[in-house]
């Protein structure tokens, strides 16, 4: 009998230490940035201003062809190639 007691006690002082050291330790550091991110300052387009720009663009339409073949030669996709047509058409 006394020696169980001293095994449950043995356990309840080394389940403790473990909880107490479990709580102390430090965090892990936060993981790196993605490479994936998106650049700042761009935004996900909406239906709203993707209908507004392409109705400016439509009066310029020779250079818009142009846009679209650097954009397709680029093999852009999504939100990418509508920021890099933007850019295009903004260019002289």
């Amino acid at each position: 009998m006394l020696r169980t007691r001293i095994c449950l006690a043995a356990m309840l002082l080394a389940a403790s230490l473990h909880t107490a050291s479990a709580q102390t330790a430090t965090t892990p550091a936060a993981p790196a940035a993605t490479t994936d991110a998106k650049p700042p300052g761009k935004i996900k387009l909406t239906m709203q201003k993707l209908k507004e720009m392409k109705a400016k663009w439509s009066a310029n339409k020779p250079k818009l062809k142009a846009c679209r073949a650097e954009v397709k030669a680029k093999g852009l996709i999504g939100d990418d190639r509508w920021f890099y047509i933007q850019d295009c058409m903004e260019k002289t």
